[in-house]
């Protein structure tokens, strides 16, 4: 219960008042009659609040290092994050230019990117389609240098002129350029979770040791990054993420083992990639 000191607790329903459990630490709590008709009132002593989350969550004071708009790499930017990050940099030119880009096989999409942001390299991770961007991008004045495969991909993520790199590479294939970032020395806007699953316990005190800021830029890591900001040392006891409804969320248990793949890609709010559509229907992605 918050906060530690609690005058009363009132209940609706007069059930919910019948059980009085004892608190740790030898505080009790005492229920009376309050005469009314909505039920009682619940009384108790302070208590000791539960363990609390030991670190810290005041944001740090920024490091500006550029001058003009803010420098960034995009790994992913055909996909769901890529092109919502790309849609706030067209509405903000003042405040972020693209410096890179690169996407996995996209290539249609990637090329009206470059025409629109003027990145000075492209990556494509399929190396089979580089003639065809390649192609897409014939009439364009000032080309991009044009990387393919997986060592484009961490090219652009450790471009000398970006000051942060947005990772929204679906899959562990985001860990390597995630690595080459951090020890390019650029912050981290963190939309790939798999980086920090699978690749944490090594990832973390890479970036601790590089001083690389890591931002989570992606639902709910974002969401609770947002929620602890200003709270004191301490502050967070527990952390609960709601599910908004993938393509399962009607159905009864007994109906979900005869689940087909067509039916896990049809979310009912958002249009994304297959994997993270299924990944949100299985709640994998929790």
């Amino acid at each position: 219960l918050s906060p530690t000191e609690i005058k009363a607790l009132s209940f609706l329903g007069t059930s919910k008042s019948s059980h009085c459990p004892k608190l740790p630490g030898g505080f009790t709590l005492k229920r009376k009659d309050s005469g009314k008709a909505f039920g009682r009132i619940v009384q108790c002593s302070a208590q000791q609040p539960p363990p609390a989350w030991p670190g810290r969550a005041f944001p740090e004071p920024g490091r500006k290092t550029w001058d003009g708009p803010k420098p960034i790499s995009v790994v992913g930017s055909t996909g769901s994050i890529g092109t919502q990050t790309l849609d706030i940099v067209a509405e903000n030119p003042d405040k972020f230019r693209v410096v890179a880009l690169a996407a996995g096989s996209n290539v249609t999409l990637l090329a009206d990117q470059v025409k629109q942001f003027k990145p000075q390299l492209v990556a494509v991770r399929n190396e089979s389609l580089i003639s065809e961007l390649k192609e897409a991008l014939a009439d364009v004045e000032q080309k991009p240098e044009i990387i393919p495969g997986e060592q484009g991909v961490i090219e652009v993520a450790r471009h000398p002129d970006a000051v942060t790199v947005v990772t929204g590479i679906v899959g562990c294939a985001g860990l390597k350029p995630t690595v080459a970032a951090i020890k390019a020395g650029k912050d981290i806007a963190l939309a790939n979770k798999e980086t920090l699953i699978a690749g944490g316990p090594f990832v973390l005190p890479l970036a601790h040791k590089h001083n690389i800021k890591i931002l989570p830029a992606d639902s709910e890591h974002s969401a609770i990054f947002q929620c602890i900001q200003g709270l004191p040392e301490g502050a967070l006891r527990r952390i609960i993420l709601t599910a908004s409804g993938g393509a399962f969320r009607d159905w009864p248990v007994e109906r979900l083992k005869e689940a087909k793949v067509a039916d896990a890609l049809k979310h009912p709010n958002w249009s994304m990639g297959k994997k993270i559509t299924v990944d949100s229907a299985t709640l994998f992605n929790k």
